[in-house]
């Protein structure tokens, strides 16, 4: 966006993060042979990067989800279990304390 109107950060990241799902996804079920499970997992963080920029849209702006009217993925359940435990572990290692080093 343009010096005149700065895109929220947090959107922006967002954003970000959407693009890279949904690219991860097109070269995954783009190729020649597809991987169901890879697909199924690449569904799964366009869908989860889709709803972290409808929730930074609405935090700052107020404005409905501009995916409402997208239905829910059916993931096999080792796919899910995996997934749960790939967020479970990020978690761990995003939300503990930030050791600082003064100079």
């Amino acid at each position: 966006m343009g010096q005149d109107n700065p895109m929220s950060k947090k959107i922006d990241a967002a954003l970000k993060d959407l693009k890279k799902a949904l690219k991860t996804h097109a070269e995954v079920v783009g190729g020649s042979a597809v991987s169901l499970k890879k697909a199924q997992r690449a569904s799964s963080k366009v869908a989860a990067a889709a709803t972290a920029y409808a929730e930074a849209v609405h935090s700052k702006s107020g404005m409905g989800n501009p995916f409402d009217d997208m239905g829910p993925l059916a993931l096999e359940r080792a796919t899910l279990d995996s997934l749960s435990a790939e967020r479970d572990a990020l978690q761990k290692r995003s939300t503990g304390p930030i050791d600082v080093q003064k100079l």
